[in-house]
């Protein structure tokens, strides 16, 4: 038989057991009654305050490009300046965190955020009043931070940097993005804005609303367990998702063909027109190339007028530009003989007599005569003999009172709606119907493309700012068949009549450009009264110009409309400037082509002697651009195998040890671009055009991180 074993415990043992427990428990009430803090917390209150946070990570909006990928908007950090006043920030006198010497430090601020040293003062001297809430008793405290506004907000790194170099006490920055449009006020209407909403910015006008969506990317975020004081608490977990930026985009806007068209709508300006709309497109392609509109505005200031695009939004009445389609209707309907005569001056139709712009017109004369002398007359006979049927058809195969599609917000379809034949005289020669800039540059297209008419464009692709995928890619697309190959050579020999003066009565050889074969139709149109009937008076019209050029192998069209011009010359004087400019930025004239011009075809000239490249490309006529005074080349710009006209720049970095800044002035934007490129360091840009100022002087030594601030202004030699 087993014998039981009999544990004896110590009385002791169990006297110290339930000591401890009773100490426990004691230590749990005491901690429970609050007597145990955390942050001088009592650990209930901790406990509760404890808490789950989420914070926002901000995705990047996309870029908007140029068609070189120049950046036209882009999301940049900004600052906002603020003042601590609270001496307490402050432990050491020598080493002061708050505004100490104010009228110093209103003095030194003021020329850099552009704000008054008064009005700087009197917020460093703030005072707030709190009162209790019978309102008996009140004190005046000093806040405890102030912010330096309006000056002081939305400030860029670099002025940022001025203020820091002042190394002025309680003097600090709170970060924040903002939508930065680098030139300023170009391309406004096109480009639009994107304003801050909550946690993302959100497009408003333009490209930016247009393609908000693609722009817009995704926010993530990171979710944590925080103390009291918003800080995370070590050793707990959280969860992260990354924020994906915002799709790019770029335009087919070519950044030197947007300067020559921002600088000749400067011309128009001086009319002070109501508005007005200039633009170039490539006819071959459909590609808007440079688009301006006035009145403008600052991206950047958002000075906004009007909010719609003048050359997608408003619909107006073209006048004679629209002779050229229903001259081009009577010939596609075989009802057209140029040779024919008809007498010129007025025609009676129903009730109403139709008069030429002279008011008496030329006498007897050919269709192919009236066309250049832009008459209402022929236009009207014309358009009766054809009838309303085939004249509308026609019009609507051009896709006016149709949208064209761009890729741009708020277009106008216009309206083309006439039925009998008083109607149908005003419309063969643009009044009664509304068009918009954009139709018209689509319906020119035929001109170029042997009767096929292109779907104009402005947006060249989207793509994936992170992968670089192109997620969108735009290219020529034919609408469709209007006019017969024949069709379009006689009005193009029409048009090139009427600027090179084919006939006596030509209206346009104010445009003829020396060298460029231009050829166009001019229009003037009575501007529409809102109680009926025309407006009256010299200034209440909407004149126009439409053009292609070359006119053997049209490859520009160029088009400029404005109302209320105070003088229509002016018309003239900007789209002879942009054809200029234009066709020699494009090697575009008569006299000399692209093929005949000199060119000049880059070797590879790494490791060789700079002395003897530089001599070699100077006696072949190029300029070349020498970085450093080393005596060997180890980077060039354009890399070997590249044709350049001659007197283009070639860049040869050397291999010196410190590079001096050169004299920029005059330089395109691209050329800057390369220059900074190759000695690795920034660059910023205001406004369009060539170097007129830049803030690294000539001869300073270039540092690693420096930022070179350049100005531009409109030129062109």
């Amino acid at each position: 038989m087993k014998k039981t074993r009999v544990i004896k415990i110590s009385p002791i043992f169990i006297i110290i057991v339930v000591f401890i427990f009773v100490c426990i428990i004691f230590k749990l009430s005491w901690i429970g009654l609050g007597n145990v803090k955390v942050h001088e917390q009592s650990l209930s209150t901790f406990a509760k305050s404890r808490d789950t946070r989420k914070r926002t990570i901000t995705a990047k909006r996309g870029t908007i490009y140029s068609k070189s990928g120049e950046v036209l908007a882009k999301d940049v950090n900004s600052y906002t300046v603020i003042a601590y006043l609270e001496p307490s920030r402050t432990k050491d006198p020598n080493k002061p965190y708050h505004v100490v010497d104010k009228e110093r430090t209103a003095e030194l601020l003021s020329p850099i955020i552009n704000m008054t040293k008064e009005r700087i003062l009197s917020l460093l001297n703030t005072k707030i009043e709190t009162c209790n809430s019978d309102k008996t008793t009140c004190t005046t405290t000093t806040p405890y931070q102030v912010e330096l506004g309006p000056g002081g907000r939305g400030i860029t790194e670099l002025v940022k940097d001025q203020i820091e170099e002042l190394d002025l006490p309680g003097i600090d920055f709170i970060a924040s993005t903002k939508r930065y449009y680098p030139n300023g006020d170009f391309l406004s209407y096109t480009l639009g804005y994107a304003k801050k909403k909550d946690d993302n910015f959100v497009g408003e006008m333009g490209i930016e609303l247009y393609y908000n969506e693609e722009l817009t990317g995704e926010n993530g975020y990171i979710e944590y367990q925080s103390d009291p004081y918003g800080y995370q608490i070590t050793s707990t977990p959280s969860a992260e998702k990354k924020s994906v930026s915002g799709n790019d985009v770029y335009l087919t806007i070519d950044d030197n063909i947007q300067m020559f068209t921002e600088q000749a709508m400067n011309i128009l300006d001086e009319g002070d027109p109501e508005w007005a709309i200039l633009v170039a497109a490539n006819a071959k392609t459909g590609e808007i190339l440079g688009v301006s509109a006035s009145p403008s505005f600052n991206n950047n200031e958002l000075n906004i007028k009007s909010y719609y695009d003048p050359f997608i939004s408003y619909a107006y009445e073209p006048g004679s530009t629209l002779k050229i389609f229903s001259f081009m209707a009577s010939m596609d309907n075989g009802m057209y003989d140029g040779k024919s005569t008809y007498k010129s001056g007025t025609i009676q139709v129903d009730d109403a007599k139709i008069k030429d712009w002279n008011n008496v017109g030329w006498g007897t004369i050919t269709y192919d005569e009236g066309f250049m002398g832009s008459s209402n007359v022929a236009a009207t006979t014309l358009a009766l003999k054809l009838g309303r049927a085939k004249l509308m058809d026609y019009y609507n195969a051009l896709g006016f009172g149709t949208k064209t599609g761009i890729s741009l917000p708020n277009e106008t379809a216009g309206v083309v709606n006439f039925r009998y034949d008083t109607e149908i005289a005003s419309a063969s020669f643009g009044q009664g119907m509304t068009i918009s800039g954009i139709q018209m540059v689509q319906a020119l297209t035929t001109l170029a493309n042997k009767g096929v008419m292109l779907k104009p464009y402005i947006v060249s692709k989207v793509v994936n700012s992170e992968t670089g995928e192109v997620l969108v890619e735009n290219q020529r697309t034919e609408l469709r068949k209007v006019s017969s190959e024949a069709t379009v050579n006689k009005m193009l020999e029409l048009m090139k009549g009427v600027v090179e003066g084919g006939a006596k009565m030509a209206t346009g050889t104010g445009y003829y450009v020396d060298g460029f074969e231009l050829a166009g139709k001019t229009g003037t149109a009575q501007i529409a009264s809102s109680s009926g009937g025309y407006l009256k008076g010299s200034r209440n019209y909407v004149r126009s110009f439409a053009g292609v050029f070359p006119a053997k192998d049209p490859a520009i069209i160029v088009y400029a409309a404005a109302s209320k011009i105070s003088n229509g010359n002016l018309i003239k004087n900007a789209i002879k400037s942009l054809v200029k400019d234009v066709g020699t930025y494009l090697n575009i004239n008569n006299e000399v082509t692209s093929k005949d011009l000199a060119t000049y075809t880059t070797e590879s000239y790494i490791n060789k002697d700079t002395k003897t490249i530089t001599e070699k490309l100077n006696k072949s006529g190029m300029k070349t651009i020498v970085i450093g005074e080393g005596n060997k080349i180890i980077k060039q710009y354009p890399n070997e195998n590249v044709e350049l006209n001659l007197g283009n720049k070639v860049f040869l970095l050397t291999n010196d040890s410190k590079y001096k800044m050169l004299d920029i002035t005059g330089w395109s934007r691209g050329d800057t671009q390369t220059y900074a490129k190759l000695l690795n360091i920034d660059v910023n840009f205001t406004g369009y055009g060539y170097v007129k100022t830049y803030t690294i002087k000539k001869g300073t030594e270039i540092e690693p991180n420096m930022s070179l601030e350049v100005e531009l202004e409109p030129k062109f030699n």
